[in-house]
């Protein structure tokens, strides 16, 4: 049986925040579903999740009484909702990415697992690389390249290494956030903009690179 982490509480899905992905991927991640509950347990206590809440699209009459989704439960649509109070404030990541659901609970796993290797680069100072990139304000101490990286990372679901700046990889998190948000595969035009020219910024700053 699998061991839900304590602190984590799953609920169905109210409502989907904007639209559903129409083209979703299948997934390459080798992992176990208890690898994935246990990343992502991981990840949310460095964060010092506190309401770590699991919204899934499953009706709520398929839930035990534990308060856990039954086993032989259907998910209404594969996406999912990871939300908690942290020690940088409220966040909230939504992913329908891939055609299964426990697929996108690991996506943003390990995007939570990419975001806190940011401070590692020095690209950002205080875990400003949650608040977004549009969400920067006036007094932030966060570079615009550290935003600019901050929005590829967040595009960037598909994680399946972690990222540092070598210039393959670099250009790897570049072509997977396009890939993630152009309107061909699912994605909005408006996100695809901001992705494209935060690259743009980002190979006119020199933090990207081709690789020779």
């Amino acid at each position: 049986m699998t061991s839900w982490p304590d602190e984590l509480t799953v609920d169905p899905i109210g409502e989907w925040p904007g639209t559903l992905t129409r083209a979703r991927r299948r997934s390459d991640f080798a992992s176990t579903w208890t690898q994935t509950l246990e990343l992502m347990d991981r990840e949310t206590r460095m964060l010092g999740g506190k309401n770590v809440h699991l919204q899934v699209a499953i009706p709520p009459q398929h839930f035990r009484l534990d308060g856990r989704p039954r086993a032989i439960a259907k998910v209404e649509h594969p996406g999912v909702i990871l939300t908690l109070d942290s020690k940088h404030g409220a966040l909230s990541y939504p992913c329908d990415t891939f055609e299964n659901w426990q697929d996108n609970v690991r996506a943003i796993a390990l995007a939570l697992e990419a975001l806190r290797k940011v401070d590692r680069y020095g690209v950002t100072r205080g875990g400003e690389q949650y608040r977004g990139f549009l969400a920067i304000d006036a007094g932030s101490t966060m570079t615009v390249e550290g935003g600019a990286w901050n929005l590829i990372f967040r595009a960037a679901l598909d994680v399946s290494a972690p990222y540092d700046f070598e210039p393959e990889v670099a250009e790897r998190a570049v072509r997977i956030a396009k890939l993630n948000t152009h309107p061909d595969t699912g994605g909005r035009a408006e996100d695809f903009q901001r992705v494209t020219e935060a690259e743009q910024h980002l190979r006119e700053a020199g933090e990207i690179y081709r690789a020779s």
